[in-house]
């Protein structure tokens, strides 16, 4: 099997990583979403933390890299905890949806803070992915538009958290900036849940315990993907995510997208394909 096969069928098993995982948080019901934000940190820093200690790694990296990982770290965790209220309050595909629009808001942080080239066709395509949100939104000047507004901020922060890994690179091992990043947010995330804890059923506990597990399976899938095969290549297999959610949604939740989101859906992954095709079409041109 050839390295960018290998990089697709991991992308495709994160993508059911990260929908399973959000499926399991809105299974869990009322539980507080900083609540289950804990329990999805918390699982994938344990995970994480076996394999340091296997690789003989550092727990919390190169001194040099300690602003990169700690501004990774924040972000990454107020991108989950925005995602997660989101899931909670959203139809599970919408939800998913405007999640995904972190790989167009890191073309625009790109472009300002590592002074990236941006191509016309990305130009493009970040505005067709802005313009699919508002068929998903639906925008209304009241409080109904939150959990919306809390979707689009989730991809920001998401955004802002993978132009920092561009910028740590091959600087640290996956698994250290997975732990760091779990760690830095269980050391944040205890102290309030604890505070303001609120009971669980055993099926709650499982139903958090299997986000966790298909969280870490989700990150893991796709930072390994990433070294089978670039990004532009192959990327764009990760929404598959979408189709998962789509199907959770129906099966478990009765929850049917209306015709404005599935427009939204076309608008978004139609971006994110035409950018797909041209970056696909540069690299041919560039190897001859």
């Amino acid at each position: 099997m050839s390295d960018r096969n290998k990089g697709i069928l991991l992308l495709l098993l994160s993508a059911l990583g990260f929908a399973l995982m959000a499926m399991f948080v809105k299974l869990s019901g009322d539980v507080p979403t900083i609540q289950k934000t804990l329990f999805r940190n918390g699982v994938a820093m344990l995970i994480a933390l076996g394999f340091v200690l296997y690789h003989r790694e550092r727990l919390f990296g190169k001194k040099k890299n300690q602003k990169y990982l700690l501004l990774r770290s924040a972000l990454g965790m107020i991108g989950v905890l925005l995602n997660f209220y989101a899931i909670d309050h959203l139809v599970l595909s919408d939800a998913d949806m405007l999640n995904k629009m972190s790989p167009f808001i890191t073309i625009i942080f790109a472009a300002i803070f590592l002074r990236e080239y941006v191509m016309r066709f990305q130009v493009v395509s970040v505005i067709i992915a802005f313009l699919g949100t508002l068929f998903i939104i639906k925008p209304v000047f009241n409080l109904d538009i939150v959990p919306y507004a809390a979707g689009i901020l989730s991809a920001v922060f998401a955004g802002g958290a993978y132009t920092v890994l561009r910028v740590l690179g091959n600087k640290e091992q996956f698994y250290t900036v997975v732990f760091y990043f779990s760690a830095f947010s269980t050391v944040i995330l205890l102290p309030p849940v604890i505070f303001f804890y609120e009971p669980m059923t055993g099926t709650q506990w499982l139903y958090l315990l299997a986000a966790g597990v298909f969280a870490t399976v989700g990150q893991f899938g796709v930072t390994v993907a990433y070294k089978f095969a670039p990004a532009k290549e192959i990327s764009i297999f990760f929404y598959s995510t979408v189709v998962y959610s789509g199907i959770f949604s129906i099966v478990f939740f009765g929850q049917i997208p209306d015709i404005w989101s599935i427009f939204g859906y076309l608008a978004i992954f139609g971006a994110s394909f035409y950018m797909f095709l041209r970056n696909n079409r540069d690299l041919k041109e560039a190897k001859e």
